[in-house]
């Protein structure tokens, strides 16, 4: 007779934490915010809350508090759509507040080339709190994880600047740390590769 399997707690934990009354309230509101401005992912056309779930899924498979994960869910709410920090504060405390406003780039002078504005990003990231360093490792897994092989001209500029951003999150989660590290040094291999590859000829 086989032993019986243990259920998975840790699982179960994200599981419960993922229906708290404040995630659930974040949730609602991302995807309200985002799809108001009819926002998709890039390269898919899938509605944008697709990405605020990945990221505040794989967040919940190592830090389970709920401010943690509303924060998640709302990451990109200030940066891309009309909702301001303040509504965050007032609708989901001081917390989760400062959790958004360190994950949220700019805004930035129109007069700073790309360069001085990722500086400027990964300063800033580089006081975050641990728990939004966590969750920026999720952001660019899932942002990195097929840009190579979807995008290789974008990818040439977006993955090296992504690599360097991972030297101010090395106090994040480390298995995310480790896997946004082995998502980003495979992509640039794979770019690498089809720099050699010789051009296509008719013939």
């Amino acid at each position: 007779m086989e032993p019986e399997k243990q259920p998975d707690m840790h699982n179960t934990e994200s599981d419960s934490v993922m229906q708290h009354p404040l995630v659930e309230r974040a949730r609602q509101f991302a995807a309200d915010a985002h799809g108001r401005h009819e926002q998709v992912r890039r390269y898919t056309n899938e509605d944008y809350i697709v990405h605020p779930q990945a990221v505040a899924e794989r967040v919940a498979e190592y830090l389970t508090q709920p401010e943690v994960l509303a924060a998640a869910w709302l990451h990109d709410v200030v940066e891309d759509t009309d909702v301001d920090l303040e509504e965050i504060r007032v609708l989901f405390g001081d917390e989760v507040a400062l959790l958004v406003d360190q994950l949220t780039s700019g805004p930035h002078s129109k007069e700073l080339e790309r360069a001085e504005r990722k500086l400027i990003d990964r300063l800033q990231l580089e006081k975050a709190d641990i728990r939004a360093k966590t969750i920026k490792l999720a952001d660019i897994i899932d942002n990195t994880c097929t840009i190579a092989e979807r995008d290789p001209e974008f990818a040439a500029l977006y993955l090296p600047e992504k690599y360097a951003m991972l030297q101010v999150l090395k106090q994040g989660n480390p298995e995310l740390f480790d896997e946004a590290r082995q998502i980003i040094e495979e992509g640039l291999q794979q770019l690498e590769q089809l720099s050699q590859q010789p051009p296509y000829e008719d013939g």
